[in-house]
């Protein structure tokens, strides 16, 4: 085996063993509490929409309802398989960039190198590739975008069936990636050098249709329910109490100028169109310099597009933004090889890559350093195991999602979703969509109806006078515990 094939094999087995012990150690995000009670109640029978709220699309609750099912009902599953996919996701554009860069080995070496540090080693990424439904969706628009580069220039459908596939299962488990899929067709038909047009446009249909037959069927069987779970919360109902949100999604946006790892792929990757695209009128392999140009302006269209439409939310985050890495990285690759190629006469792929590699990897341990104190499962844990303690195995129990899950209890109707609470509906509105208004729970709290009562924000705990209704209290882990409904007369 060549010394080059081992340089890549060996960052890549680097940056996966670094993601997996960060999955299993301290990657955490307080809105993957949902997402894995999601996949418990569905691994114990439960439908999503039909039996309880879900505000997403289904198939990364049904894919962890599957791996809890199987393997063990315990966080460290669905992270390690997201970190694995993720992982994979980063070796499959590793390789793709070895094979499509018009370059020496060393070279080509060296850009899958670069590519496996920059993707996997992305802030967003490497934080948030083991979590909810980004491991996933990053693995299958990777996949769907090499059979897409791949499919113009082969007569068969194949390709373009399994690209749709693969970009509707996507969108199936998070609409955060739903733009993949008609940007990767519409070039894909626009570039196509060889095979019937018609015949992969349909076979692209046909897969994206396989990918949404679970969420169809749901939506046969509880249209309303569906409809507001997927949809309408997303689009109407998530910006409630969000009354800044335009102004939030501006600072996010703005955040992107206090990442030096996103502006120098961004700055490599526009390099690189720009450079490549001098090149090619004297280069002597011109015809492969023109098909990786346009697949350069793929990248840099699904970048663009998708960063549009991820604006559109309310409110977004910067890790959404995780979706573009993929393609960033493959162009950020191609432009460090057409810089370096023409910054010295005696270019240096090892050192080239070395420097990418070192700040790439100093900005995300700075990152994780400024992020040391934050909250992670350990400290979830300690929480669940004093509610444990002191709640009776009949106990009626409110608690913070994570909890739930470590505990492996079904929250009691409406609770499977705090941030539902904020929602105000008729009652006979909220008992279809399984939602209970705010001040309707504040009523269950002051009633008794809650033996256990646990939270983790301050300001709601205050808020409710939760002190003066329980006799006995306790800080768990960063959350408190509170015990033995009392409430204290108004005269104390």
């Amino acid at each position: 085996m060549s010394r080059p094939i081992v340089a890549v094999i060996s960052a890549l087995a680097f940056v996966t063993a670094a993601l997996l012990v960060y999955a299993n150690t301290l990657a955490f995000a307080w809105d993957e509490g949902y997402h894995l009670v999601a996949a418990w109640l569905i691994a114990h029978g439960k439908t999503p929409y039909i039996d309880f709220l879900f505000p997403q699309t289904p198939l990364n609750a049904y894919w962890n309802a599957f791996l809890l099912h199987t393997i063990k009902e315990t966080w460290h599953v669905p992270h390690t398989a997201a970190a694995l996919l993720t992982s994979a996701a980063t070796a499959m554009t590793s390789v793709h960039v070895y094979r499509r860069l018009d370059a020496p080995q060393s070279w080509r070496a060296a850009a899958a190198v670069v590519t496996a540090f920059t993707m996997e080693l992305n802030i967003a990424v490497y934080e948030f590739g083991s979590l909810q439904a980004y491991g996933l969706c990053l693995f299958l628009i990777v996949a769907a975008y090499i059979l897409t580069v791949e499919s113009v220039d082969k007569p068969g459908a194949l390709r373009p069936g399994l690209a749709g596939l693969c970009t509707g299962i996507a969108a199936s488990s998070s609409l955060l990636s739903a733009p993949v899929s008609p940007i990767l067709l519409v070039w894909m038909l626009i570039a196509n050098r060889e095979g019937s047009r018609t015949k992969k446009l349909l076979a692209w249909i046909v897969g994206v249709a396989i990918a949404f037959i679970p969420l169809l069927r749901l939506l046969i069987e509880s249209p309303r329910q569906v409809i507001f779970g997927f949809l309408q919360y997303e689009l109407l109902f998530r910006k409630v109490e969000w009354d800044d949100a335009t102004m939030h999604n501006l600072g996010e946006a703005f955040a992107f100028g206090d990442s030096p790892q996103a502006v120098l792929l961004v700055l490599l990757a526009i390099a690189g169109l720009v450079l490549l695209k001098k090149r090619i009128p004297t280069a002597p392999g011109a015809k492969a310099l023109v098909k990786l140009k346009n697949e350069l302006w793929l990248c840099l269209s699904l970048t663009f597009i998708l960063s549009a439409y991820l604006m559109t939310a309310r409110p977004t985050f910067t890790r959404y933004y995780l979706m573009t890495v993929p393609f960033l990285s493959i162009a950020a690759a191609v432009g460090l090889y057409e810089v370096t190629s023409r910054l010295t006469t005696r270019p240096r792929p090892i050192l080239s890559a070395a420097i990418l590699c070192v700040i790439t990897t100093y900005c995300l341990g700075a990152s994780l350093f400024e992020q040391r104190d934050d909250l992670i499962w350990s400290d979830m844990e300690k929480t669940a195991a004093k509610v444990k303690q002191v709640t009776p195995a009949s106990g009626v129990l409110l608690a913070d999602e994570p909890t739930y899950f470590l505990l492996h209890r079904t929250p009691p109707t409406g609770m499977e979703l705090e941030d539902s609470h904020k929602l105000r509906f008729s009652d006979a509105d909220s008992k279809a969509l399984h939602v209970v208004p705010r001040h309707k729970l504040d009523l269950m709290i002051k009633s008794g109806r809650f033996d256990t009562v646990e939270m983790c924000d301050d300001d709601e705990i205050a808020r409710i006078g939760l002190a003066s209704l329980y006799a006995k209290s306790e800080t768990a882990g960063t959350c408190q515990v509170f015990w033995q409904w009392q409430p204290k007369p108004k005269s104390e």
